[in-house]
């Protein structure tokens, strides 16, 4: 029974990184024809009907192209650091709650919070393993970014927790059945997206990959299969922060259609966003987050802390 178990368990994470691949690919097409109409011209539409097929035919050719090999790299470093950075970001899909084999266990936020922590490793290790100027500085960023808003992230999730008393997503659900919590702490709905913004290198927070004065960033001494990895890994991330946000914030009811139509809208919020919002400058970054999300959450997190003493005492 026990390996039956285990085997059901396999062949549905299976199932779901298969399904979380595809709709990467499919959001990278999306991405780039919804930032053509936003210019005013036309996206991918030359490959098959519609430009559909043209994500595979980017991938099998950047599959099928000779990898970079720099000369005076760290090379065993630099070319794992983007297998990890795409394993870490399927293992955190984990977390959502499924009622069937999946590991849907009680303490989904930390395992998600203890994810979202080793992806700055892999960000600063390929920067740095690269031995290039414009990769290693495009890394510090990262990592002073992501480390930043991982406080602030960290404190909102911990003032719902107060709030419903649990580390399982599942219950999350349960309780946002009569009403969803961006009702009832629209501040932190707004400052918890801007931080899923920066997690994920998003513009207008995209420092670790600045065109503009790092020439792509940490990724510049990539191609062929690491850039696909690296490129990979940052789509799941998004789509994972977007179900993130809908389950935490609005009902988060996963049985429902209606929670991968409010998935998909996220997604097209950040895409928005992207071509929307120029870069902000990296003084102002760190401001917003140390002067206007910490104090924001630290506040809602006392005010839920003693909401809900005031409820045990009350009832």
């Amino acid at each position: 029974m026990m390996f039956y178990d285990l085997l059901m368990f396999f062949i549905n994470f299976l199932i779901l990184i298969i399904c979380v691949l595809l709709s990467v690919a499919f959001l990278t097409l999306f991405e780039r024809s919804v930032l053509g109409y936003i210019q005013i011209r036309k996206g991918p539409n030359k490959v098959g009907m519609m430009g559909l097929p043209q994500p595979f035919s980017d991938a099998i050719k950047l599959i099928c192209k000779e990898q970079p090999m720099p000369y005076m790299s760290n090379y065993l470093i630099y070319y794992f650091s983007p297998v990890f950075s795409l394993m870490i970001s399927l293992l955190t899909w984990i977390v959502f709650p499924y009622m069937t084999y999946m590991c849907s266990f009680s303490f989904g936020f930390l395992f998600f919070l203890c994810c979202t922590s080793l992806s700055v490793y892999t960000m600063m290790i390929a920067g740095w393993s690269s031995n290039s100027n414009y990769s290693l500085l495009g890394s510090l960023r990262s990592v002073a970014q992501t480390i930043s808003y991982e406080v602030s992230l960290a404190l909102i999730l911990f003032s719902l927790i107060f709030l419903v008393g649990s580390f399982n997503f599942f219950d999350f659900m349960i309780y946002q059945f009569y009403c969803w919590f961006y009702l009832i702490s629209f501040p932190l709905f707004l400052s918890c997206f801007s931080s899923c913004l920066a997690e994920t290198n998003r513009t207008p927070f995209d420092f670790a990959e600045g065109e503009s004065e790092l020439v792509s960033g940490f990724n510049i001494e990539y191609g062929a299969g690491g850039f696909t990895l690296i490129f990979l890994s940052e789509y799941t991330s998004i789509i994972f922060m977007s179900m993130f946000m809908v389950l935490i914030f609005l009902g988060g009811n996963f049985y429902s259609f209606v929670f991968y139509i409010k998935l998909a809208l996220f997604s097209f919020i950040f895409i928005w966003v992207r071509g929307t919002l120029p870069r902000f400058r990296y003084d102002k970054l760190m401001y917003l987050a140390w002067k206007s999300y910490l104090p924001l959450s630290l506040n809602f997190l006392f005010f839920f802390v003693g909401f809900k003493i005031l409820m045990l005492m009350l009832f």
